[in-house]
């Protein structure tokens, strides 16, 4: 993969950051690229998902709170657009 295409797709990962959570930062970002990947990862092959979850279950944990706390962030910034 080019540079080119890798300063684009990390601006597109900070803007869907900042929409879906209301900021971006590095660290925002990564976790933002960690849910969408096991997101993706966990609809499309339900399997490798599990088998990861069962290998790895610290790892499961920490991919739980994580996707809790995207989902908590979602959640704060729909109630401040809507209010």
């Amino acid at each position: 993969m080019n540079d080119k295409l890798k300063e684009q797709l990390d601006g597109l990962l900070g803007k869907y950051t900042e929409l879906l959570i209301g900021e971006s930062d590095p660290e925002l970002k990564e976790k933002v690229e960690a849910w969408a990947l096991y997101s993706f990862i966990a609809k499309s092959m339900p399997p490798l998902a599990k088998h990861w979850n069962d290998t790895y279950p610290d790892a499961k944990e920490e991919m739980k709170a994580l996707i809790a706390e995207i989902k908590m962030m979602n959640e704060e910034l729909r109630s401040k657009r809507s209010n």
